[in-house]
């Protein structure tokens, strides 16, 4: 008897573990836990209400931008503009990438069982002894870890093998005829030169249209979007921008040269500039997969024309640039941006061309360069009626077949009235431009900002 008593204790004990000891309604909790953890490079911008818009004096600017109230919810935003180096590590991550997948390709189809070919870039084979039992089922039904209809079939890329660059230091001829399909033909080279054939660092990345897939019926699939991008900038807009007119050191130095790594990086079109949000995700992300219970962050993006307008207002209601006053230069008669001053005197505020991005004074969010230097892409399309249709709370008027795409700031070759925070213009998606660029932002889960 005391036996089964015990039984019976013991069962109520483990009954009780799996729920809470009184019943009540307490709500599923995460055994991981969440804690917003600012972005390297990036401030917080607490979210808010404001007035966007022009003011009524500007009555020809205020036929597509008329001044209304609206609301934003927080967000991180980076506070300089990408420059050169960043951008750099993404082209640079692309083309390494690249380069290891033909390796390890050209090892599977060349190699048999008594002759491997470039064994130190094959494919990172499955450890079967460490495999869990949902990665033995996925290998024993599909044959792969992850996607199938991709070149990598969810196998691993061997990234702990260095690259070797110098022709004169490649290891076999195995290893020359790879390098050699990503270089530009022969016949292009100078001086004996080979250089990179940069239309081939191309990007692969896929999206979902939840706006979309929210409205409309179908399948998961039919509203994922997939893009291939190149992604060099086009080094040649200081060139195209500007007739008759002697760029061509900006041509060739101004993102190649180390001298310029902190400047922002221009010739980057709206598309580009989205492949390189979804590339900053996939890289942070793959990173914290690797940690045990992190949980991943969210998606990188550009910002839309409310959130770019109100973090460039730094928190000042019905200012007419970041800095508040009326004026661009300050009581000592210091240019507060860079701009074209003085009908042309592009110099005098101590730039010719570009700034570095982290240069003249940040606003009050701490946010550089929000006007002048490059102007910004934003996940907006251009449209005159914007701001009569949009909503009040978080607007963003994003016509997918519109490929006029809001740009914002003004540049290094703008009069002033294009650095007022709430000028609007407008670029084509598929042009890049010698001024302009963009920066990031990333979501703020939830709504408590208190000590973040």
């Amino acid at each position: 008897m005391r036996k089964i008593s015990l039984y019976i204790l013991l069962a109520l004990f483990v009954y009780s573990c799996g729920s809470n000891a009184e019943g009540e309604l307490v709500g599923v909790r995460s055994k991981k836990e969440w804690h917003s953890k600012k972005p390297l490079g990036m401030v917080l911008i607490p979210g808010g209400s404001f007035t966007m818009g022009k003011e009524d004096e500007d009555v020809a600017g205020a036929l597509n931008s008329p001044a209304r109230t609206v609301t934003v919810r927080p967000f991180y935003m980076d506070e300089t503009e990408i420059t050169n180096a960043e951008y750099k590590e993404f082209v640079t991550w692309v083309r390494d990438s690249i380069v290891r997948t033909k390796l390890a390709l050209f090892s599977e189809l060349m190699s048999d069982d008594t002759n491997i070919i470039l064994p130190d870039y094959q494919f990172k084979n499955p450890d079967t002894s460490r495999m869990t039992p949902y990665q033995k089922y996925m290998m024993a039904s599909y044959g792969s870890l992850g996607d199938i209809n991709s070149p990598l079939q969810g196998r691993s890329l061997n990234w702990d093998e260095d690259l070797i660059w110098d022709p004169n230091d490649f290891p076999d001829i195995y290893y020359s005829e790879v390098m050699d399909s990503l270089y530009i033909p022969i016949e292009n080279g100078i001086d004996g030169k080979r250089i990179i054939d940069t239309k081939k660092l191309k990007f692969k990345f896929s999206w979902l249209d939840s706006e979309s897939a929210a409205r409309n019926k179908g399948e998961r699939k039919d509203f994922i979007k997939n893009q291939i991008v190149e992604v060099y900038p086009d080094t040649t807009v200081w060139v195209k921008d500007f007739n008759y007119s002697y760029n061509d050191p900006m041509h060739q130095d101004y993102f190649h040269h180390q001298a310029y790594n902190d400047y922002p990086v221009v010739g980057v079109n709206w598309d580009q500039a989205k492949a390189f949000c979804s590339w900053r995700t996939k890289n942070k992300n793959d990173y914290l997969r690797t940690k045990k219970n992190a949980i991943t962050v969210p998606y990188f993006r550009l910002a839309t024309e409310a959130e770019w307008e109100y973090a460039a207002r730094g928190g000042l209601q019905y200012a007419t640039y970041p800095w508040g006053g009326p004026y661009v230069t300050s009581d000592r008669g210091c240019f507060l941006a860079n701009f074209k001053p003085s009908r042309g005197d592009y110099a005098v505020d101590g730039a010719l061309y570009t700034m570095e991005a982290k240069s003249y004074n940040a606003n009050d969010y701490g946010l550089y360069n929000m006007a002048g230097n490059v102007s910004e892409w934003t996940n907006t399309a251009y449209s005159e009626s914007s701001y009569y249709i949009g909503s009040t709370m978080n607007p963003n008027v994003e016509i997918t077949k519109n490929k006029r795409k809001v740009i914002r700031g003004g540049s290094w070759k703008d009069v002033s009235y294009f650095l007022q925070v709430s000028t609007r213009d407008y670029e084509y998606a598929d042009s890049a431009r010698s001024y302009i660029g963009f920066r990031t932002v990333q979501d703020f889960l939830g709504t408590n900002i208190e000590g973040k």
